[in-house]
């Protein structure tokens, strides 16, 4: 797969140092990852969320951060979209919901 918006990581990466590990191991599986479906990413990411309009929620760094991405099957493209903190996305997740 082809991950677009490592910018985002890394910015992230630089305020979250104890991200940096997680979130780069992640991005090297994604990019090695053929991934078409749903259950090709829960294969290898069990505690994944999805979303509509294939959003995917993954938990890092033994879930204290949340990384949202738009996967495009058909193209093999990864975006990501935002990381947070666990803290950071439950306020904004609760914020949406309100």
């Amino acid at each position: 797969m082809k991950v677009l918006g490592k910018k985002i990581v890394e910015d992230f990466s630089k305020k979250h140092s104890r991200a940096k590990g997680p979130l780069n191991a992640w991005v090297e599986d994604a990019e090695a990852a053929i991934w078409a479906t749903l259950a090709d990413i829960k294969k290898r990411y069990a505690h994944v969320s999805f979303l509509s309009n294939n959003k995917a929620i993954f938990n890092i760094g033994g879930n204290k951060f949340r990384l949202e991405v738009l996967v495009r099957y058909a193209n093999g493209i990864i975006l990501v979209e935002r990381v947070n903190t666990h803290a950071e996305y439950d306020k904004k997740n609760k914020q949406r919901k309100q």
